[in-house]
């Protein structure tokens, strides 16, 4: 586990009295604009600032209103689980609270329920079992800067998603308590954050009743031994783990549940897919029907080694990576040396749950003089794999084809 930076304490969490402010939540710290220093994505238009948010180490900027702030691709190899102040930060409306009064705090549970409830923090912390669980949060975009032809929307590369241990109180076990009605569908999740313009739809998401109610699904309020960074949702947030983050909503304080299909704009308008097998169409090509995107293919990456890299020839080399994929665990990861003609087993390390990044490694002797292209191919327990070629849909979504890394010996 990371080790623990200064936060939020247990204790002033359980007390449920402090009003917590971080002036200037939105207002970066330190360097910016033409003397902060800056990363090269390996596509057009790649240049972001390193630029410190307030509980953030210096992270790639892509916006400021609304934030949204990227990992550097080198702290997935430093741990299995990405620390706080380097997790991704995405908001779709830049109306995010900077101080949130937890004496007035209260996460309500209404609609289609028998016993309408309204918690607090300390409600949620000792009156529920407090579970803990591995999970990855991807960006629906997660590398869309990688798509050809390009596609609108924020040009992420790799680096819009991290893995934590999240610990809270089951979704399940707040609709039961409530007494979920007979002809209830779907759940709705809204939070603090608003829209600037009220001609913005405000940001709710939906699960189905039964995807709802399944254990693994959170409210969490604690994110690697701490409190959520305000940035990541603080005092509490929806955990899907297996779901694209689109649905993991931040700052939540409103759960509904519903007897109809939910007919908002972030289910009906947003976040969809072209409804065929592979949810890909070619370029230029008319979409007829569509689909809310839901979970996350099988991915992989190599995580010790850069594009461009010189390493000793003669001497063994060790390949280190994470693969991760919706929830039924990851099976096995081959691994190419030459750009996919030949593969080889890597091991795997340690498990620490279906949801989570798995780690593995694989050894190679590179020859001196020769280049070599690095493949990884992560493989679940049901057979799905990542993709050989890229497939393509118009919001740049579900990218899971396997990654090349290019490195020479010396």
């Amino acid at each position: 586990m990371n080790e623990k930076k200064p936060g939020i304490g247990r204790r002033q969490l359980l007390q449920g009295s402090l009003a917590l402010g971080l002036t200037g939540l939105l207002t970066p710290k330190g360097l910016w604009a033409k003397d902060s220093p800056t990363v090269t994505l390996p596509f057009e238009r790649g240049r972001r600032p390193l630029v410190a948010f307030p509980q953030k180490r210096p992270l790639m900027v892509m916006t400021t209103r609304p934030p949204q702030l990227e990992t550097p691709f080198h702290i997935f190899n430093e741990d299995i689980f990405t620390p706080n102040d380097a997790f991704f930060v995405r908001w779709h409306l830049a109306n995010i609270p900077q101080k949130i009064d937890m004496n007035g705090f209260r996460l309500t549970i209404r609609g289609r329920v028998n016993h309408p409830l309204s918690l607090s923090l300390h409600e949620l912390q000792t009156q529920f079992e407090q579970v803990e669980i591995a999970a990855v949060a991807q960006c629906a975009g997660n590398s869309r800067g990688f798509f050809q032809p390009r596609v609108p929307g924020g040009q992420w590369g790799n680096g819009a998603m991290g893995n934590a241990n999240w610990k809270g109180i089951r979704l399940r076990d707040l609709l039961l308590k409530a007494g979920i009605e007979g002809d209830a569908v779907q759940v709705r999740f809204d939070g603090l954050d608003q829209p600037v313009a009220q001609a913005t739809p405000d940001l709710r998401k939906s699960l189905r009743l039964d995807d709802a109610l399944q254990e693994e699904v959170l409210i969490a309020h604690s994110m690697n031994g701490e409190a959520l960074p305000m940035l990541n949702g603080f005092p509490l947030r929806l955990v899907a783990p297996g779901w694209y983050a689109t649905y993991w909503v931040k700052m939540l304080n409103d759960i509904e549940v519903l007897n109809e299909a939910d007919q908002n704009f972030w289910t009906t308008q947003a976040y969809r897919l072209p409804a065929n097998p592979c949810h890909c169409v070619k370029p230029g090509e008319a979409l007829t029907d569509t689909v809310p995107i839901g979970k996350m293919p099988v991915r992989s990456f190599i995580t010790n080694l850069e594009e461009g890299r010189t390493i000793p020839g003669g001497e063994s080399c060790t390949i280190k990576g994470i693969a991760f994929d919706q929830g039924y665990g990851i099976d096995r990861v081959l691994v190419s040396v030459d750009g996919g003609q030949q593969w080889l087993s890597a091991r795997l390390g340690k498990d620490y749950g279906d949801f989570s990044f798995r780690p593995w490694e694989a050894k190679f002797i590179p020859k001196p003089g020769q280049a070599y292209a690095l493949q990884s191919l992560a493989i679940n327990r049901i057979g799905e794999s990542q993709r050989f070629g890229a497939r393509w849909n118009p919001n740049g979504y579900l990218r899971n084809v396997i990654e090349t890394v290019n490195i020479q010996a010396s």
